[in-house]
């Protein structure tokens, strides 16, 4: 099932869903006498194929999904939030994905969603003596876990090898949460993730009785009202904005099918 999803998902990205209506309007039009269906599909695919060029619409989508929670502030362990929330002496960044190659440094094989959330997670981490990392990802599309050059990173950048505690088993978010509940129990922690990945991570955890504190980080939509010349021309940024709204409301919505969440 794993595997069958992550072959499936990507046919749902704006990029492939618009070259698959362009191709079969194509296919119509050249090959078939259904001219009238060739041209609608072509003009659609057309259409979402600017749509998604433009900035504003894939904005619009992630911003939701980015703004759920806002940012983990500077607490010490033992500290309490005026909501009453209590800094935990766990702090559990989940792994974002990687390409290892020796003929590289480590930071560049690191995935840049996945160095964001290190970052963010080693920042709680110095913030309250006595935390322990928890850095969960394992072997996917790569040899090496995820959770082990994440822990490369935070060696580097400081991090008590003592202190960091690794999962190296989990291939999803949903994995990850049925993994990491032994270890955690009912101790409220930090939860590090790409902010448009927190909302389907915080109600994962939370489907398992976990007391997950967002900490999100990577966020991609800024709160500005500046424009320039570029902002009225296609950029490659909006796809990439549009491809992870998709992704993570597909995301969401087949974890409620399956009841995950």
């Amino acid at each position: 099932m794993f595997l069958l999803k992550k072959i499936v998902a990507p046919f749902f990205f704006p990029l492939p869903l618009c070259l698959e209506l362009l191709l079969l309007g194509l296919v119509l039009l050249w090959c078939t006498r259904r001219q009238k269906a060739g041209k609608i599909l072509v003009s659609v695919g057309t259409g979402l194929l600017l749509i998604f060029s433009f900035p504003f619409v894939p904005n619009l989508a992630l911003r939701p999904l980015e703004q759920r929670y806002p940012p983990a502030p500077d607490l010490v362990a033992g500290q309490t939030e005026p909501d009453g929330t209590r800094a935990g002496k766990w702090v559990v960044v989940l792994g974002g994905g990687h390409s290892s190659d020796p003929q590289m440094p480590i930071t560049s094989q690191i995935g840049s969603a996945t160095l964001f959330r290190v970052v963010e997670g080693v920042r709680l981490y110095k913030a309250g003596p006595g935390r322990k990392l928890i850095l969960s990802g394992g072997a996917v599309f790569d040899p090496v876990p995820d959770s082990e050059v994440m822990a490369r990173v935070a060696q580097i950048m400081g991090v008590n090898p003592g202190d960091i505690i690794l999962e190296s088993a989990s291939r999803d978010t949903e994995e990850q949460a049925r993994l990491l509940k032994p270890m955690l129990g009912r101790d409220k922690f930090f939860l590090v993730t790409s902010a448009s990945h927190m909302p389907r991570a915080i109600a994962m955890f939370h489907k398992l009785g976990l007391e997950p504190v967002a900490a999100p980080v990577g966020h991609l939509v800024r709160q500005t009202t500046s424009w320039s010349p570029g902002s009225f021309f296609p950029t490659s940024v909006a796809w990439q904005t549009a491809e992870i709204a998709f992704y993570e409301y597909l995301g969401l919505a087949w974890a409620r099918l399956r009841g995950a969440i």
